[in-house]
């Protein structure tokens, strides 16, 4: 199986290698996120035959911001290429279509936890998890590489709760290295709060809303960020330094600038202030 833990090239989307599913699977609603409503299986206008986006470069100005934040951790080309066989939607039946739509949130979700995992695998202080994480690693791979009947038959929540189990005991140990008090914010209720230069070193925020806070010169190195909630969330001259299970479309979401300091397994987005 590949090596997820050292090059997780894989567990990025690769829209070369994509039917553009996130597109045409996954439905959506006219809002602030988007310009217009989509039904699940109908392609976006905006999708081109070539798969591409006709508006990639201008998403955010037409109303689509929601497409920025999206992420399918590599789900897309793993059902394309493999699943699938690199079979297109649109040359095949419409049954084949459906089932590949079907298919995609599936493996997207196990895409994820595949990304955690390895994560996980990276932090020294979980390496007396190691044998546990890569087993559940390696059968989360297996799993994700099932036939389409098997993936449309598959429960992803129980699957889901014996990886959260690893994770939480994952989480613990990190942020038992952070020294001082380790603030317990989990599944908090923060939408708009006032976290101005807040000590969240070693913070439990999994789960938390965080929409449209103020976490400006926030501390929050060593926090455990998995589910948290950052649209709209001001991360100016916040400091995310060893933040883990920190996802790129997490980071996408907030706001920050050229002070933000992020962990090496994120990247800084391109609609930020300079």
């Amino acid at each position: 199986m590949p090596d997820h833990t050292a090059d997780r090239t894989d567990l990025r989307a690769d829209c070369a290698r994509c039917f553009g599913l996130c597109c045409v699977a996954l439905p959506f609603a006219a809002s602030a996120d988007f310009a217009i409503d989509k039904r699940a299986g109908e392609p976006c206008p905006n999708l081109r035959q070539d798969h591409r986006c006709g508006i990639h470069a201008r998403l955010r100005d037409k109303g689509f911001s929601g497409c920025t934040v999206y992420d399918c951790f590599g789900a897309g080309q793993k059902v394309s290429q493999i699943t699938f066989g690199g079979q297109d939607w649109r040359a095949g039946s419409a049954e084949q279509a459906r089932r590949m739509f079907d298919v995609f949130p599936v493996v997207r979700q196990l895409h994820e936890l595949l990304w955690y995992l390895s994560e996980a695998l990276r932090l020294p202080a979980a390496r007396p998890l190691g044998d546990d994480l890569r087993r559940l690693l390696a059968a989360t791979e297996a799993l994700s590489r099932q036939t389409p009947e098997q993936l449309a038959e598959l429960d992803v929540a129980t699957h889901r709760q014996k990886v959260n189990e690893l994770l939480l005991k994952t989480s613990e140990l990190v942020r038992a290295g952070t020294r001082g008090r380790k603030k317990d914010r989990r599944g908090a209720d923060l939408m708009g709060a006032r976290l101005k230069g807040a000590d969240l070193r070693g913070a439990n925020l999994r789960g938390a809303c965080l929409i449209a806070a103020d976490l400006t010169r926030a501390d929050l190195r060593g926090a455990d960020m998995i589910g948290a909630d950052l649209r709209d969330t001001d991360l100016t001259d916040a400091d995310l330094t060893g933040a883990f299970f920190l996802t790129q479309p997490q980071v996408n979401a907030a706001r920050g600038g050229a002070g933000t300091r992020l962990p090496d397994s994120v990247t800084r987005p391109e609609h930020w202030a300079a």
